[in-house]
């Protein structure tokens, strides 16, 4: 007897199975990292969700840098699929290498087996937050708020190629000329730029020293 026979026969005999479902188990063990101490060391990473005027869907993908808070990428399109995140990831890594880690939720882009494969290829930790744990990844939270805010809701998108063209410019303001109170009120890619000259300059004191007491 089959299984579908037996449950034609529990359907007419009005009876039911209880299922129990098997409860997800993450693939990935979910530990705090240490707050990174310079430029692309981190990154966390999410999806901002919104439409078009003529109803069709918007997703953009946004990529902050923990430590700058700089907008390392905004792609928005229709869909965005994980194979669409790593081909993004990839453009990142030619044009300023990897981080160390990336924060992420638990979307089905973020755990998928393109990404998971990706990230062991290139060495990079994806670090997933807990389900429903948004503040765990407060960095992008909180730019994606901004940018609901200061940008989809204050816009009327009749196109992609106009929401493209448009939230560039909204990107380059806030990474050049938006102050930021945690930065010492500097841009983002200010603050990366000093914070990278005080790396060099420390490097460079710490050469001096063990040059002269060695």
């Amino acid at each position: 007897m089959n299984r579908k026979r037996v449950h034609r026969l529990y359907v007419e005999e009005g009876l039911q199975v209880r299922t129990r479902r098997r409860k997800k188990v993450a693939s990935h063990v979910r530990v705090p990292l240490p707050a990174p101490r310079g430029v692309n060391e981190a990154w966390s990473m999410d999806f901002v969700a919104d439409r078009l005027e003529n109803g069709r869907k918007l997703r953009m993908l946004t990529i902050v840098d923990q430590f700058s808070r700089e907008c390392v990428m905004i792609e928005p399109d229709h869909a965005l699929t994980s194979h669409r995140v790593v081909a993004c990831l990839d453009r990142l890594k030619a044009v300023r290498g990897l981080p160390q880690s990336i924060t992420v939720d638990n979307g089905t882009e973020f755990d998928s087996n393109a990404v998971d494969a990706w990230a062991y290829f290139n060495k990079v930790k994806m670090q997933f937050i807990r389900p429903g744990k948004p503040t765990e990844n407060a960095f992008i939270e909180s730019f994606n708020g901004r940018l609901r805010d200061e940008f989809l809701n204050a816009h009327v998108f009749e196109t992609m190629e106009e929401v493209r063209q448009k939230v560039e410019v909204w990107k380059l303001d806030y990474n050049q000329r938006r102050p930021h109170g945690s930065l010492g009120y500097f841009p983002p890619e200010e603050f990366a730029r000093r914070a990278k000259v005080g790396l060099q300059e420390g490097k460079k004191l710490n050469l001096e020293v063990a040059q002269k007491t060695g």
